[in-house]
């Protein structure tokens, strides 16, 4: 499968901004980081917690801004009123195959079972040999360091290829993530289906 330029970069993170202020700064920067390299922000359309964030510090850079929000959302008055681009779909299935389609690179924040649930999907796509997009968490005062434990464990327990068992690139720092990211994919081909036993 080739790979693609980098050109876009979905952003998962909270529809929450935490309780710390370090979470918020860095979706800040890192919308800051995209819109100075000249990437397009794609991301799920809401103006609260980190994913307006984010939003707002792209717009403030003069980047674009592409979001994609379900119908059922519009109620709660969640859309983003600035965006260059705001997609309505049906479904929260809809939702992610969009952000997917439009994105060459994907990156998570801070955030809940929505952000891990966004991530956890693009990352078993990759597995399956259904991308070749790079994949990167923006490691806000080592939040996903628990999730790197536990992809540790999956190894270990044999669910999980060796060579698969970090499929991201994990930096504290945007530019640093997005430095990475433009370098190409982060998850080696590696075959998921292993003879039992078998590590790659």
């Amino acid at each position: 499968m080739a790979e693609t330029p980098v050109r876009s970069v979905c952003v998962f993170c909270g529809s929450r901004s935490g309780v710390r202020a370090e979470y918020r700064e860095a979706a800040s920067r890192m919308g800051a980081a995209l819109a100075k390299r000249g990437l397009t922000l794609v991301y799920g359309g809401a103006s609260v917690g980190l994913m307006g964030a984010v939003a707002d510090a792209v717009i403030a850079n003069g980047g674009k801004a592409v979001g994609v929000l379900p119908h059922f959302m519009d109620a709660k008055e969640l859309a983003h009123p600035r965006l260059t681009e705001l997609h309505r779909v049906d479904s929260m299935h809809s939702r992610k195959a969009m952000m997917a389609e439009r994105a060459d690179a994907f990156v998570a924040l801070p955030g809940g079972f929505g952000t891990l649930d966004e991530l956890f999907e693009i990352v078993t796509w990759a597995q399956l040999g259904l991308h070749r997009k790079p994949m990167g968490l923006l490691d806000v005062d080592g939040f996903f360091q628990p999730l790197l434990a536990m992809a540790k464990q999956m190894v270990e327990a044999g669910f999980v290829p060796e060579t698969q068992g970090v499929p991201f690139a994990v930096n504290a720092s945007p530019d640093a993530l997005l430095d990475r990211l433009l370098a190409g994919p982060t998850m080696p081909l590696t075959s998921k289906w292993l003879k039992d036993g078998q590590q790659t």
